[in-house]
């Protein structure tokens, strides 16, 4: 059985070799527009576009996924320019929000979509601070204008959940899904 990532994410790589060391990346090219305003639908729908967009694959187990970031009613994408970051990290700063991700695995006709969730608590943001961060540019295609991982893990004082979902990809339910798929040996 072969593996194929249908994500461009070098985050994504990074983790999904956590489960599996060989795999194909296949950046799949669906469309990204939704009008759902719920957050963990929203992601569960992009990630199995993004599955089903690499075709039909014999002997392949597919996996998608998509990242969002939700305050209050409001869903953040991955901001258009520096403005726009500034304006999410406004949002961020001295609130919590959440991280949704949804996963696709799409295999020999099988379908599992699912969703994780995680709380993320950022500390207030003072506006040198911002600024500052802004110059690094790591806001560039990043859900909510920030990586975990990156320079905005200093904002960041408490998570409740999964890191690896922030990051872009439940490591630990994935693995969990796929063995309940019979997947994994």
């Amino acid at each position: 059985m072969k593996w194929i990532l249908a994500s461009a994410s070098p985050r994504r790589k990074e983790l999904i070799a956590h489960i599996c060391r060989e795999f194909e990346i296949k950046v799949a090219d669906a469309d990204e527009t939704v009008e759902d305003t719920d957050c963990a639908q929203t992601v569960q729908t992009l990630a199995l576009r993004k599955a089903l967009a690499i075709g039909p694959q014999e002997d392949a187990v597919v996996i998608g996924a998509d990242t969002l970031v939700a305050i209050g009613q409001e869903i953040l994408g991955k901001p258009k320019d520096r403005e726009d970051a500034a304006r999410m990290l406004r949002l961020l700063s001295g609130n919590v929000h959440q991280v949704y991700t949804g996963v696709a695995i799409v295999v020999a006709g099988r379908q599992r979509v699912f969703y994780e969730k995680t709380d993320v608590y950022f500390a207030p943001i003072t506006p040198q601070e911002l600024e500052y961060y802004l110059d690094t540019a790591n806001y560039q295609d990043k859900a909510g204008a920030y990586a975990i991982q990156m320079d905005a893990a200093k904002f960041i004082t408490r998570i409740d959940g999964c890191y690896h979902n922030v990051v872009g990809l439940p490591v630990g339910r994935l693995y969990q899904e796929l063995k309940q798929m019979e997947l994994l040996s």
